[in-house]
């Protein structure tokens, strides 16, 4: 016969089973608080990670990585460590293969890629500008030299020589200026110089159209730079002169700039009839120009000119074409 359980041992069963199961309970609890721990700290990296199984299923993800399935799509597992463009945008992809699940890590490198692709640009941009700034300034004092004794009728072709030199050494300042950085040299200015100094510019650059320009003709006094500002305002004038030739349905156009003093700052509009702008993004990106004679740099340059200065630049958003400039 079957040795009958005492009542004592019987409790003493049923208590070990209920110690078992609140055992059971608290481990089910840990493993529950730290799978979530986990996640979470998953969830808070900065890259897209996945863990998968060897089936090829993912196990866990963050949402960077849910964000980003199209690339995991694309994902070597022969592979630990190595770059990928996606939509775009470039990643480090690292891996490694841990208790028989596949980790995978991809980390946006996309701004430091541009960091680094710009510094280089500029190291070589501002190298070839010293080289051509010489024989530049040896043409353009010939130039100025041949227009004195030139017969009159061969006058032009030497002023669209000096103005082809001007825009030469515009592009060759701009160039050197973003590769060592905007250094501000404040004194108390007149608007009417920054006019006359604005005039000047005009008169050195070439279009074919009938364009009328209209700038503000009361005089007030702005704290600034006199070679940055005069930057600053002819980038915008120019770029407003190329839209307008660049309209082929208008034989005319006008540039106006209209200032108004807001709380405490000088605002400038700037508004112009030619063509709209094609891509947005590029405005304020070194090297990338909306234009085709464009060097990419006379916005980059007009904003960091105008944060020198206290101020900012934005692109109108209603209303007329054109661009808002603050100064303090």
């Amino acid at each position: 016969m079957a040795e009958m359980i005492s009542a004592e041992e019987l409790k003493a069963l049923i208590d070990q089973t209920y110690k078992v199961e609140e055992e059971y309970v608290a481990l089910r609890q840990s493993y529950d608080y730290l799978q979530s721990t986990i996640e979470q700290v998953i969830e808070f990296l900065p890259n897209a990670i996945w863990i998968v199984e060897l089936d090829g299923s993912i196990f866990l993800q963050n949402s960077q990585g849910k964000g980003l399935g199209g690339l995991f799509e694309t994902l070597r597992w022969d592979e630990q460590d190595y770059e990928v463009t996606f939509q775009e945008r470039s990643y480090v992809i690292k891996s490694a293969l841990h208790n028989e699940k596949q980790l995978f890590s991809a980390t946006d490198i996309t701004e430091q890629k541009r960091k680094e692709n710009l510094a280089t640009m500029g190291q070589m941009a501002a190298h070839l500008s010293h080289e051509i700034r010489n024989p530049i300034g040896s043409i353009a004092l010939l130039a100025s030299t041949l227009m004195k004794r030139v017969i009159e009728e061969n006058k032009p072709i030497v002023a669209e020589i000096q103005k082809s030199l001007y825009r030469i050494e515009r592009i060759i300042k701009a160039t050197l200026m973003f590769s060592k950085g905007i250094s501000t040299q404040k004194t108390p200015l007149q608007w009417s110089i920054i006019r006359n100094e604005l005039k000047n510019a005009i008169g050195y650059y070439s279009y074919a159209k009938e364009i009328h320009f209209q700038f503000p003709e009361e005089d007030f006094v702005l704290q600034g730079d006199l070679d940055l500002l005069g930057m600053l305002f002819s980038n915008f004038v120019f770029n407003a002169i190329d839209a307008i030739e660049l309209d082929e349905e208008s034989e005319e156009g006008s540039v106006e700039i209209v200032y108004s003093h807001v709380d405490g700052f000088h605002r400038f509009a700037i508004y112009d009839s030619g063509i709209g702008i094609v891509n947005e993004k590029l405005l304020f990106e070194a090297f990338e120009s909306t234009k085709e004679k464009g060097n990419g740099l006379g916005l980059v340059l007009a904003k960091n000119i105008a944060t020198a200065h206290g101020g900012n630049v934005e692109l109108c958003t209603s209303g007329r074409k054109g661009f808002i400039i603050t100064l303090r």
